[in-house]
């Protein structure tokens, strides 16, 4: 079942929201000191593509919070708003709900992406 989430997933939403991630990374990647927020950009570019059928767990320590901080102010805020917009349009019908749900999952990420990592779910 979470094929078909992630294709549907991917038509009406992932590729805008994995695209953005991406485009982040690359921005960040130009400087060497922001070479560790590409890292992670690109590492959460895969999910925004492909969210189906896995899980975020948060865990982190003081520099989490620093880095957190710094994406926020920088990239942080324009990747969740555009989240949250395509969250709202998704569940305007009862069928994209689900999709609105990663969407939100996705802007909840966007504003605390370090300290977070991605497992998979057992099938």
């Amino acid at each position: 079942m979470s094929i078909l989430g992630n294709i549907l997933w991917f038509i009406f939403g992932g590729l805008w929201q994995g695209l953005s991630w991406t485009f982040a990374g690359i921005l960040w990647s130009i400087t060497i000191v922001g070479l560790p927020v590409g890292r992670q950009c690109f590492k959460l570019a895969s999910l925004a593509f492909f969210p189906f059928g896995k899980e975020i767990v948060y865990a982190g320590g003081t520099l989490s919070v620093i880095a957190n901080v710094f994406w926020v102010i920088f990239s942080g805020i324009p990747l969740a708003l555009s989240a949250v917009v395509n969250g709202l349009l998704l569940c305007i019908t009862i069928v994209g709900i689900p999709f609105g749900m990663q969407c939100f999952k996705m802007a909840k990420l966007a504003l605390t992406p370090f300290g977070a990592a991605v497992v998979r779910t057992l099938p």
